[in-house]
């Protein structure tokens, strides 16, 4: 869970954290490797507390390293991370290997993939291809089966998501504050919205599966960031894949590979529904995504001090724009963007 970021006031004790938390990370890696000369450089981040480190020495075989995954416990606890990685292994989805692990601690050494992730080098020339092996791994995931315990995307939970987007894209970061009319016009597509996804075929769901969370790989591309997976929707992640929350594709090319995913999943046995069925479980599904990451990309910036993300709020609006008016349920949402969303976004262009 992504927690507020630190308030003013509390740098210097942050600094020292920070300080002792670096230390605690390079002995760490120095023990794991047994490397006393291994130093780390910063790979990445999440949009969380976790955090990423190459590790590198002289001493080692040319071109040789590993990451360091950094989780700090009190902010990101890394049992779920391990929990679900176990799953999605004895499953056969390629997910990075694990070399050393002190859940404890926080700490975990992983086998180095590489700097660049699908986000980085898919284009219009290679995306074909590289949406086939999204595929294949997408299949894989799919095809296991969720533990009893496993987190469910029940009513509650996406309710709560949906919030995100009056409370935080809405509220907090427009400073809108809807009529009545318009609080139950999008209440009662809130309602529309869950109906649709709870009646859909459920299967384990990542929640982020998009070309940022896909590795390159040659028996992969390997799957990250799978920590927050529940049962839930059969056409969520497909549309999360093809409609990324990142990068933007032609409409008859999403629907393309849409109708792919669906030829394969059901050749596997996966439960989807009829083709022109699980269309419209991936449109409605997908407007249910859109609006929820418009409030984490807020939230992101208000609470958590990460502005960047709210660069692609336009994305969002111009998958809505595509979906919305073909589905009379929702079209009480149009006035709501052309009131007061359409206008904001373009005034901060």
């Amino acid at each position: 869970m992504i927690q507020p970021a630190p308030q003013s006031g509390d740098h210097a004790d942050t600094d020292h954290t920070d300080e002792a938390r670096a230390q605690a990370r390079l002995d760490w890696a120095r023990s794991a490797t047994a490397d006393a000369n291994l130093h780390l450089e910063r790979a990445s981040a999440d949009a969380g507390f976790r955090s990423y480190w190459r590790a590198t020495s002289p001493t080692a075989a040319s071109g040789h390293s590993r990451i360091v995954m950094d989780s700090p416990p009190a902010l990101e606890d890394v049992r779920p991370w391990l929990r679900m990685h176990e799953l999605l292994d004895r499953g056969g989805v390629r997910v990075p290997r694990i070399l050393a692990a002190d859940p404890e601690a926080g700490f975990l050494l992983l086998e180095d993939l590489g700097a660049h992730t699908y986000l980085h080098v898919i284009d219009a020339e290679n995306a074909d291809a590289m949406m086939a092996g999204a595929i294949d791994q997408l299949l894989k995931l799919q095809a296991i089966e969720c533990p009893a315990d496993l987190p469910t995307y029940d009513q509650p939970m996406l309710q709560r998501e949906l919030r995100l987007f009056d409370q935080w894209f809405l509220g907090e970061h427009l400073g809108v504050a809807l009529s009545d009319e318009e609080s139950l016009a999008l209440a009662a597509i809130y309602e529309h919205l869950v109906e649709a996804a709870l009646a859909q075929p459920r299967v384990l769901v990542h929640r982020d599966y998009m070309p940022r969370n896909l590795m390159p790989a040659a028996d992969g591309p390997a799957v990250l960031d799978f920590q927050d997976a529940v049962l839930g929707p059969v056409a969520y992640d497909p549309t999360s894949l093809f409609k990324d929350a990142f990068l933007s594709w032609p409409a008859a090319r999403v629907a393309e590979w849409l109708g792919r995913y669906h030829a394969r999943a059901h050749e596997a046995g996966l439960p989807v529904p009829g083709l022109q069925q699980f269309l419209l479980d991936a449109e409605l599904i997908g407007v249910q995504r859109h609006l929820k990451v418009l409030g984490i990309f807020a939230r992101l910036h208000h609470r958590d001090g990460k502005p960047k993300y709210l660069a692609d709020a336009p994305r969002f609006l111009a998958y809505l724009d595509e979906v919305v008016p073909r589905h009379a349920a929702l079209t009480p949402l149009m006035p709501i963007l052309e009131r007061h969303v359409r206008p904001a976004l373009a005034g901060r262009a």
